[in-house]
Protein backbone atom coordinates (compact mmCIF):
# COMPACT_ATOMS: atom_id res chain seq x y z
CA UNK A 1 0.00 0.00 0.00
CA UNK A 2 1.04 3.40 -0.49
CA UNK A 3 -0.15 6.90 0.36
CA UNK A 4 2.26 9.30 -1.46
CA UNK A 5 0.52 12.22 -3.83
CA UNK A 6 -0.98 11.79 -6.96
CA UNK A 7 1.16 12.20 -9.66
CA UNK A 8 0.02 14.93 -12.31
CA UNK A 9 -1.41 12.34 -15.58
CA UNK A 10 -0.14 13.33 -18.70
CA UNK A 11 1.15 9.93 -20.26
CA UNK A 12 -1.07 6.49 -19.35
CA UNK A 13 0.65 4.79 -16.38
CA UNK A 14 0.64 1.34 -18.64
CA UNK A 15 3.03 1.08 -21.18
CA UNK A 16 2.59 -1.05 -23.92
CA UNK A 17 5.68 -3.11 -26.59
CA UNK A 18 5.41 -6.12 -28.54
CA UNK A 19 7.42 -8.16 -29.38
CA UNK A 20 6.82 -11.93 -31.65
CA UNK A 21 2.92 -11.77 -30.84
CA UNK A 22 3.55 -11.10 -27.14
CA UNK A 23 2.26 -8.01 -25.26
CA UNK A 24 4.40 -6.32 -23.01
CA UNK A 25 1.83 -4.52 -20.61
CA UNK A 26 4.36 -2.54 -18.14
CA UNK A 27 2.68 -0.51 -14.67
CA UNK A 28 4.73 2.68 -15.08
CA UNK A 29 3.94 4.45 -12.35
CA UNK A 30 7.58 4.29 -10.34
CA UNK A 31 7.32 7.21 -8.25
CA UNK A 32 4.01 5.59 -6.45
CA UNK A 33 5.93 2.15 -6.80
CA UNK A 34 2.68 1.17 -9.13
CA UNK A 35 -0.04 1.44 -6.75
CA UNK A 36 -3.56 0.45 -7.53
CA UNK A 37 -5.05 3.29 -7.98
CA UNK A 38 -8.17 4.41 -10.12
CA UNK A 39 -6.39 5.55 -12.77
CA UNK A 40 -3.64 2.92 -12.90
CA UNK A 41 -6.50 0.24 -12.67
CA UNK A 42 -8.70 2.11 -15.48
CA UNK A 43 -5.55 2.26 -17.77
CA UNK A 44 -4.93 -1.74 -17.20
CA UNK A 45 -8.11 -2.61 -17.63
CA UNK A 46 -8.57 -0.53 -21.30
CA UNK A 47 -5.06 -2.17 -22.51
CA UNK A 48 -6.20 -5.34 -21.68
CA UNK A 49 -9.74 -4.94 -23.53
CA UNK A 50 -7.70 -3.78 -26.67
CA UNK A 51 -4.99 -6.86 -26.35
CA UNK A 52 -8.12 -9.65 -25.87
CA UNK A 53 -9.55 -7.42 -29.36
CA UNK A 54 -6.35 -8.21 -31.61
CA UNK A 55 -5.93 -11.42 -33.20
CA UNK A 56 -2.43 -10.50 -33.26
CA UNK A 57 -1.28 -11.18 -29.48
CA UNK A 58 -0.69 -14.63 -28.53
CA UNK A 59 0.11 -13.50 -25.22
CA UNK A 60 0.36 -10.84 -22.43
CA UNK A 61 2.95 -10.05 -20.24
CA UNK A 62 2.50 -7.97 -17.12
CA UNK A 63 5.41 -6.52 -15.65
CA UNK A 64 6.91 -3.00 -13.78
CA UNK A 65 9.12 -0.32 -13.70
CA UNK A 66 11.01 0.37 -10.87
CA UNK A 67 11.91 -1.74 -8.03
CA UNK A 68 8.05 -2.73 -7.30
CA UNK A 69 5.91 -4.63 -8.99
CA UNK A 70 3.01 -2.78 -7.34
CA UNK A 71 2.61 -1.87 -3.66
CA UNK A 72 -0.95 -2.51 -3.25
CA UNK A 73 -3.83 0.11 -2.81
CA UNK A 74 -3.04 3.62 -3.20
CA UNK A 75 -4.60 5.17 -0.37
CA UNK A 76 -4.75 8.49 -1.92
CA UNK A 77 -6.59 7.56 -5.36
CA UNK A 78 -7.92 3.86 -4.35
CA UNK A 79 -9.73 2.10 -7.50
CA UNK A 80 -13.54 0.93 -5.97
CA UNK A 81 -13.79 -2.81 -5.06
CA UNK A 82 -15.88 -3.29 -7.89
CA UNK A 83 -13.38 -2.38 -10.57
CA UNK A 84 -10.16 -4.09 -9.08
CA UNK A 85 -12.54 -7.29 -8.78
CA UNK A 86 -13.57 -6.04 -12.71
CA UNK A 87 -9.49 -5.78 -13.29
CA UNK A 88 -9.06 -9.14 -11.44
CA UNK A 89 -11.83 -11.22 -13.52
CA UNK A 90 -10.59 -9.74 -16.70
CA UNK A 91 -7.04 -10.45 -16.61
CA UNK A 92 -8.70 -14.41 -15.32
CA UNK A 93 -11.11 -14.64 -18.52
CA UNK A 94 -8.84 -12.74 -21.17
CA UNK A 95 -8.35 -15.81 -23.77
CA UNK A 96 -4.83 -15.43 -23.96
CA UNK A 97 -2.24 -16.48 -21.42
CA UNK A 98 -0.96 -13.59 -19.11
CA UNK A 99 2.50 -14.20 -17.55
CA UNK A 100 3.59 -11.95 -14.64
CA UNK A 101 7.47 -10.75 -14.99
CA UNK A 102 8.25 -9.82 -11.14
CA UNK A 103 11.58 -8.26 -10.49
CA UNK A 104 11.45 -6.54 -7.27
CA UNK A 105 9.08 -5.64 -4.36
CA UNK A 106 4.77 -7.01 -4.13
CA UNK A 107 3.03 -5.92 -1.68
CA UNK A 108 -1.30 -6.65 -0.49
CA UNK A 109 -3.35 -5.75 -3.81
CA UNK A 110 -0.32 -6.34 -5.94
CA UNK A 111 -0.24 -9.99 -5.06
CA UNK A 112 -3.88 -10.35 -6.68
CA UNK A 113 -2.35 -9.10 -9.74
CA UNK A 114 -0.08 -12.38 -9.53
CA UNK A 115 -2.66 -14.78 -8.41
CA UNK A 116 -5.05 -13.42 -11.79
CA UNK A 117 -2.16 -14.27 -14.04
CA UNK A 118 -1.86 -17.54 -15.36
CA UNK A 119 2.07 -18.28 -14.84
CA UNK A 120 4.50 -15.56 -12.41
CA UNK A 121 7.88 -15.62 -12.92
CA UNK A 122 9.94 -13.70 -9.79
CA UNK A 123 13.65 -12.73 -9.41
CA UNK A 124 15.00 -14.03 -6.20
CA UNK A 125 15.16 -10.35 -5.32
CA UNK A 126 12.04 -10.81 -5.26
CA UNK A 127 9.61 -9.73 -1.67
CA UNK A 128 5.85 -10.39 -1.24
CA UNK A 129 3.73 -9.71 1.78
CA UNK A 130 -0.35 -9.21 2.50
CA UNK A 131 0.01 -6.42 4.73
CA UNK A 132 -4.05 -5.68 4.22
CA UNK A 133 -4.48 -7.01 8.45
CA UNK A 134 -1.89 -4.20 9.45
CA UNK A 135 -3.68 -1.38 8.42
CA UNK A 136 -7.08 -2.87 9.67
CA UNK A 137 -8.77 -4.02 6.60
CA UNK A 138 -8.70 -7.83 4.98
CA UNK A 139 -7.21 -9.03 1.62
CA UNK A 140 -10.77 -9.56 0.78
CA UNK A 141 -11.33 -8.80 -3.44
CA UNK A 142 -8.14 -10.12 -4.00
CA UNK A 143 -8.83 -13.47 -2.23
CA UNK A 144 -10.94 -14.25 -5.08
CA UNK A 145 -7.90 -15.50 -7.49
CA UNK A 146 -5.47 -16.15 -4.62
CA UNK A 147 -7.65 -18.69 -2.59
CA UNK A 148 -7.63 -20.81 -5.03
CA UNK A 149 -4.86 -21.00 -6.87
CA UNK A 150 -2.68 -20.56 -3.25
CA UNK A 151 -1.58 -23.07 -0.70
CA UNK A 152 -4.08 -22.51 2.25
CA UNK A 153 -2.14 -23.36 5.48
CA UNK A 154 1.17 -20.92 3.53
CA UNK A 155 -1.86 -17.83 2.95
CA UNK A 156 -3.59 -18.44 6.42
CA UNK A 157 -0.13 -17.58 8.14
CA UNK A 158 1.03 -14.83 5.78
CA UNK A 159 -2.95 -12.94 5.55
CA UNK A 160 -2.59 -13.09 9.42
CA UNK A 161 0.41 -11.67 10.00
CA UNK A 162 1.62 -9.74 7.25
CA UNK A 163 5.06 -10.93 7.55
CA UNK A 164 6.98 -10.46 4.03
CA UNK A 165 8.32 -13.47 2.46
CA UNK A 166 10.77 -14.37 -0.60
CA UNK A 167 10.20 -15.62 -3.97
CA UNK A 168 11.82 -19.44 -3.00
CA UNK A 169 8.98 -19.67 -0.43
CA UNK A 170 6.13 -17.69 -3.01
CA UNK A 171 7.19 -20.21 -5.98
CA UNK A 172 6.56 -23.30 -3.09
CA UNK A 173 3.06 -21.72 -1.94
CA UNK A 174 1.89 -21.13 -5.73
CA UNK A 175 1.73 -17.78 -5.34
CA UNK A 176 4.15 -17.71 -8.62
CA UNK A 177 4.99 -20.35 -11.04
CA UNK A 178 9.13 -19.79 -10.79
CA UNK A 179 11.94 -18.07 -9.63
CA UNK A 180 15.32 -17.88 -10.43
CA UNK A 181 18.23 -15.14 -10.49
CA UNK A 182 17.50 -14.02 -13.78
CA UNK A 183 13.59 -13.57 -14.62
CA UNK A 184 13.97 -13.15 -18.13
CA UNK A 185 15.68 -16.61 -18.39
CA UNK A 186 13.44 -18.62 -16.46
CA UNK A 187 9.97 -17.15 -18.35
CA UNK A 188 12.17 -17.57 -21.70
CA UNK A 189 10.92 -21.11 -21.96
CA UNK A 190 7.66 -20.13 -21.26
CA UNK A 191 7.23 -17.25 -23.93
CA UNK A 192 8.86 -19.80 -26.47
CA UNK A 193 6.05 -22.57 -25.57
CA UNK A 194 3.20 -20.20 -25.69
CA UNK A 195 4.34 -18.56 -28.94
CA UNK A 196 4.03 -22.16 -30.58
CA UNK A 197 0.25 -22.96 -29.06
CA UNK A 198 -2.38 -22.39 -31.18
CA UNK A 199 -4.31 -19.18 -30.95
CA UNK A 200 -7.57 -22.04 -30.13
CA UNK A 201 -5.47 -24.60 -28.28
CA UNK A 202 -4.12 -21.48 -25.43
CA UNK A 203 -8.16 -19.87 -25.03
CA UNK A 204 -9.65 -23.72 -24.65
CA UNK A 205 -6.98 -24.88 -22.10
CA UNK A 206 -7.25 -21.37 -20.33
CA UNK A 207 -11.01 -21.56 -19.93
CA UNK A 208 -9.93 -25.46 -18.54
CA UNK A 209 -7.95 -24.21 -16.14
CA UNK A 210 -9.67 -20.61 -14.97
CA UNK A 211 -12.79 -22.54 -14.29
CA UNK A 212 -12.42 -22.79 -10.53
CA UNK A 213 -11.38 -19.07 -9.54
CA UNK A 214 -14.33 -17.93 -12.39
CA UNK A 215 -16.70 -19.96 -9.70
CA UNK A 216 -15.22 -18.03 -6.99
CA UNK A 217 -15.87 -14.53 -8.98
CA UNK A 218 -19.08 -16.28 -9.73
CA UNK A 219 -20.20 -17.22 -6.16
CA UNK A 220 -18.42 -14.11 -4.05
CA UNK A 221 -17.47 -10.85 -5.62
CA UNK A 222 -20.24 -9.02 -4.80
CA UNK A 223 -19.56 -10.11 -1.18
CA UNK A 224 -16.08 -9.25 -0.55
CA UNK A 225 -15.92 -6.17 -2.71
CA UNK A 226 -18.82 -4.52 -0.08
CA UNK A 227 -16.96 -6.57 2.66
CA UNK A 228 -13.53 -4.38 1.50
CA UNK A 229 -15.59 -0.95 1.00
CA UNK A 230 -16.97 -1.75 4.59
CA UNK A 231 -13.59 -2.28 5.94
CA UNK A 232 -11.99 0.70 4.28
CA UNK A 233 -14.88 3.28 5.84
CA UNK A 234 -14.50 1.92 9.04
CA UNK A 235 -12.56 4.05 11.96
CA UNK A 236 -10.10 1.39 12.62
CA UNK A 237 -9.18 1.23 9.05
CA UNK A 238 -8.66 5.23 8.98
CA UNK A 239 -6.64 5.24 12.03
CA UNK A 240 -4.19 2.27 10.56
CA UNK A 241 -4.02 4.16 7.28
CA UNK A 242 -2.95 7.21 9.23
CA UNK A 243 -0.55 5.52 10.87
CA UNK A 244 1.00 4.38 8.01
CA UNK A 245 1.13 7.55 6.07
CA UNK A 246 2.88 9.22 9.39
CA UNK A 247 5.24 6.35 9.54
CA UNK A 248 4.22 5.44 13.32
CA UNK A 249 2.86 2.22 14.91
CA UNK A 250 -1.23 2.21 15.49
CA UNK A 251 -2.47 1.87 18.47
CA UNK A 252 -3.59 -1.76 18.04
CA UNK A 253 0.52 -2.59 18.48
CA UNK A 254 1.77 -4.32 21.80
Amino acid sequence: MTGEAPVNRKAPLVGRTRARGVEILTLDSPHHRNALSAALVGDLADALTDVGRDTGVRAVVLTHTGNTFSAGADLRDPPGPDALAGLLRQITELPKPVVARVAGHVRAGGLGLLAACDIAGASTESTFACTEVRVGVAPAVISLPLLPRTDPRALARYYLTGERFGAAEAARIGLVTVAGDDVDAVLEPVLDGVRRASPQGLAETKRLLTARVLEAFDRDAADLAALSARLFASPQAREGMTAFLERRDPPWVV
